[in-house]
């Protein structure tokens, strides 16, 4: 898995109990991302529905979560990664924008993506190992890259990982089919065609920050189109000009994770969020109090302290390099919020470790 800021790779234990405990066989993760939480369902068995509105998500959401497995020719899929593997580098997009007007990468690493992923578009479009093949290059890329798991900068000194030849490695599919959809989730959740699910999880964005411009390098590598860019980092032009998700705009947001809590077909709606976001505690359970129906329904909040993202822990700079703030806090507080039948909801409280609700 790439590195992604509000990655839930310490919350996945926590969620997976929960997802086992609600005896659920359907789950929806509605805000996908890099699909840790998707895949920690679809290996319990669950057939999973994955939706995110940024390409390099829906990416994941097909690899991860649509493929089976066990449809997958491994010797086909071998062969495929060696030849890719194996192409000389070419300068191209990458290796001129990412790696000489920006430093994302190495130059030399840069013309073996751009080599890499020319051979996709060329060769593998229609195959269905194409979702696979552009996974396994763009989690390559980032085991050489140089930030700090963001691309809004680079760091002003090489990352020691970004001295390292570019490697495509096979990604871990699981068994099992399940759904990849590119979709806006207000839109999704109002026209009904998400259909019904026992279980839903929502992880909504947390800022004004858009998934989009923190990991564009990823979503050109998706869409290949060699766009404008902006800016130090050579940001897609689209993040400038195209309008901002209602979920990255304060004053809407609240409005719109509430219509999305309470419209989702689902028996139980798992609700992730943390303290330094727009709502706090109080506010997220009497969102999700709306979900109430005939006195069944309980709300019930986990707590969970954690270590803030590296980019936070590591102080705030300005586009020289250079320090020019002070670190606040390196914890956080990240909230689970279960609604749902007043049963479940307590057994599944209860199949966490000690217990964090109220």
């Amino acid at each position: 898995m790439i590195k992604y800021l509000g990655s839930k790779r310490r919350l996945v234990p926590v969620l997976d109990a929960l997802c086992v405990a609600s005896g659920a066989t359907t789950a929806l993760d509605l805000f996908t991302g890099t699909t840790r939480v998707a895949q920690a369902f679809k290996q319990r068995g669950l057939t999973v529905t994955a939706v995110d509105s940024a390409r390099y998500a829906h990416l994941f959401a097909e690899c991860y979560v649509a493929i089976d497995a066990g449809e997958v020719d491994a010797d086909d899929l071998a062969d495929a990664l060696a030849h890719l593997d194996g192409l000389p580098g070419e300068e191209g997009y990458v290796a001129e924008v990412f790696c000489r007007r920006a430093r994302f990468f190495r130059p030399e690493n840069g013309a073996r993506i751009d080599a890499i992923r020319n051979a996709l578009e060329k060769d593998f479009t229609t195959s269905p190992l194409y979702p696979i093949l552009l996974t396994s290059l763009i989690e390559a890329a980032d085991r050489v890259d140089s930030t700090t798991g963001q691309q809004m900068a680079y760091l002003k000194a090489w990352a020691p990982r970004a001295a390292r030849d570019l490697e495509l490695r096979a990604p871990k599919l699981l068994l099992g089919a399940g759904t990849a959809l590119h979709g806006d989730a207000v839109e999704l959740v109002r026209d009904g065609s998400l259909g019904s699910f026992d279980l839903a999880y929502l992880d909504p964005p947390y800022n004004r920050h858009r998934y989009t411009a923190n990991y564009h390098v990823w979503e050109t590598l998706v869409a290949w189109d060699a766009p404008e860019h902006y800016g130090v980092a050579c940001k897609r032009t689209e993040v400038r000009d195209e309008p901002t998700s209602v979920f990255n705009r304060k004053r809407e947001m609240p409005a719109a994770l509430a219509e999305v809590v309470a419209g989702v077909d689902a028996e139980v709606v798992v609700l992730s969020y943390n303290d330094e976001s727009w709502l706090d505690r109080d506010e997220l359970e009497d969102l999700c109090r709306e979900r109430k129906s005939g006195g069944r329904t309980d709300v019930r909040v986990l707590a969970f302290e954690q270590d803030r993202y590296v980019g936070a822990r590591i102080g705030i700079h300005g586009p020289d390099g250079s320090k020019v703030g002070a670190v606040s806090h390196t914890r956080n507080r990240e909230y689970v919020v279960l609604a749902g039948e007043r049963a479940r909801v307590a057994r599944m409280a209860s199949a966490v470790e000690g217990d964090r609700s109220r």
